[in-house]
């Protein structure tokens, strides 16, 4: 399958790419390994290579980028690019979508990897036909998410919109999430909200926004605004992140089932400190990219 797509990255010359569609729960990536094949390096070049290929009607359609590189201090290194050309930290779904590529092509025997990131080496396993991957301790202190507040960390805090007041809880899951609880999410003007929030002053480096609804000691409802994407039908660290705020606020357990748009992530705190996802990684197809 080849998709040829017009204009230049930067003058270079022509290059073909070999890419694999995958999505964790209808979050959806274009996998480029550059382990084997040249990739475009410079900021410029893959912001404009990750504008184009995710646009949905002109391109191969995707919320992220994920390039998967060799690391020297990791079995694997995985990057990540936005759709808007922004590059960020950390993403769940896609970590999963990362393990599944390497195991499916035999790329490592072992059973837990170590992925190099933005955020710090991540740890995704097998759990039979699911990935399970140790996503670190989430963070709260508002100077490392980061949040523009003075304080040891961010709960309830009130956050003025133009026609109401939110009240936002901030946690770090390798990249900064504002997690909102609402009554009722299925007619919630995430679209509205989101971007509002998300680039807020508040936030140095803007944030993804969390809206959530508490079904019960066990289980969230979860609707994501993601950074540099819009609404996802799935985002793994944001349900981490709800998870993480739901409990800190004694509204949950420690091991919830987060309902997405897109199906369900079981989110595990440990006793250790650290946060469990366990979800679904699937490839949908191959091809070429033929960028003139």
């Amino acid at each position: 399958m080849s998709f040829p797509l017009d204009g230049n990255l930067s003058g270079k010359t022509r290059m073909n790419l070999r890419f694999t569609k995958m999505h964790g729960l209808g979050n959806d990536f274009i996998l480029i390994d550059c382990r084997e094949q040249a990739c475009p390096s410079a900021s410029q070049d893959l912001r404009d290579l990750s504008r184009r290929l995710c646009e949905r009607r002109f391109g191969i359609g995707a919320d992220q980028i994920l390039l998967l590189e060799d690391s020297k201090e990791a079995d694997f290194r995985m990057r990540i690019i936005n759709a808007d050309g922004s590059e960020v930290e950390m993403c769940g779904n896609g970590i999963r979508c990362l393990a599944k590529y390497i195991w499916d092509r035999r790329l490592s025997e072992k059973s837990v990897l170590e992925i190099e990131t933005l955020a710090g080496t991540i740890r995704p396993e097998k759990s039979g036909d699911l990935v399970k991957v140790d996503m670190g301790e989430p963070i709260l202190d508002p100077e490392r998410i980061p949040v523009a507040i003075s304080s040891s960390r961010v709960m309830d805090f009130p956050l003025r919109m133009t026609d109401r007041e939110f009240s936002i809880t901030c946690v770090s899951m390798g990249n900064p999430h504002a997690v909102i609880f609402v009554d009722d999410i299925s007619g919630f003007p995430v679209s509205l909200y989101g971007p509002l929030i998300e680039t807020h002053p508040l936030f140095p480096r803007r944030t993804n926004v969390e809206f959530v609804q508490v079904i019960g000691s066990d289980e969230l409802r979860v609707r994501v605004w993601e950074r540099g994407s819009g609404e996802t039908l799935a985002c793994g660290t944001g349900a981490c992140a709800a998870a993480v705020a739901s409990s800190l606020k004694g509204l949950t357990a420690a091991i919830v089932t987060v309902h997405l748009p897109g199906g369900d992530l079981l989110i595990e705190q440990s006793l250790d400190g650290h946060v469990y996802m366990t979800g679904p990684a699937v490839q949908v197809f191959e091809g070429v990219v033929d960028i003139s």
